[in-house]
């Protein structure tokens, strides 16, 4: 069977499997980098108006999880997932091993890396943001919930944009560590293709190629959002 054949939609064909493998990498990224969202915003929160140990415990989070390699991390939340569902599943009665669900562990593991990166974008975005504003919000008696609402949100949404696209192709990236937990990605998708097939190249190029699709898009779409909020702003 020859390549394009190969690659096909119809019967005997490996098209259909690697769109969909495709789409899980999407949905991972998409739950991964939503994730690290909220993990970032905690931690920049804290890094920047947090007590002392809060922003020491939050500099330790950005510190350390940049610091060790992301597959490690993932085998980290995958064996103590694993192991603490069969903690809980033995007290319930169950017996063996219950092993952490792939999906959850990449979304986890994923958000909780991205997350230090986001927090370090949004800290230098809310560093970007004019003393003047916030100083002339609280002098009309704006709260901090308004305050932060109102003036300091869409101010370091607006500055963060550019980072957190660089963050989203890293989490694409990450995405294909995920397999090694099971995960039919697509990444694990090619391994089964050239495994079953015996032939890797088609099945390793049209990954690159769906890869390179996502990125494409992804890199377009943050272009065009970075010039959505940055319309009116004057740069040197």
């Amino acid at each position: 069977m020859n390549s394009l054949a190969l690659m096909g939609f119809g019967p005997g064909g490996w098209g259909g499997a690697m769109v969909a493998a495709a789409g899980t990498t999407l949905l991972l990224a998409v739950l991964g980098f939503s994730a690290g969202a909220v993990f970032g915003t905690l931690a920049a929160w804290a890094r920047i108006a947090g007590p002392l140990p809060v922003r020491l415990l939050a500099d330790g989070y950005t510190t350390l999880l940049r610091g060790i390699p992301d597959l490690l991390i993932i085998y980290l939340f995958y064996f103590g997932g694993s192991v603490a569902l069969s903690a809980i599943g033995q007290a319930f009665g169950a017996q063996g091993f219950i092993g952490m669900p792939a999906l959850a562990t990449g979304t986890i593991a994923i958000g909780v890396i991205s997350g230090a990166y986001q927090a370090e974008v949004y800290r230098g975005a809310f560093g970007a943001v004019p003393r003047g504003q916030i100083e002339a919000g609280r002098s009309v008696g704006m709260g901090r919930l308004l305050l932060f609402r109102r003036i300091v949100a869409p101010q370091v949404l607006r500055y963060a944009v550019p980072g957190l696209g660089n963050v989203w192709q890293l989490v694409l990236k990450e995405s294909a560590l995920v397999s090694v937990t099971g995960l039919v990605e697509l990444l694990r998708q090619s391994q089964i293709g050239a495994g079953s097939t015996r032939e890797p190249f088609p099945f390793y190029i049209t990954a690159a190629i769906l890869y390179l699709c996502i990125t494409t898009v992804s890199t377009w779409g943050f272009g065009r959002l970075e010039a959505r909020t940055l319309r009116g702003e004057r740069r040197a």
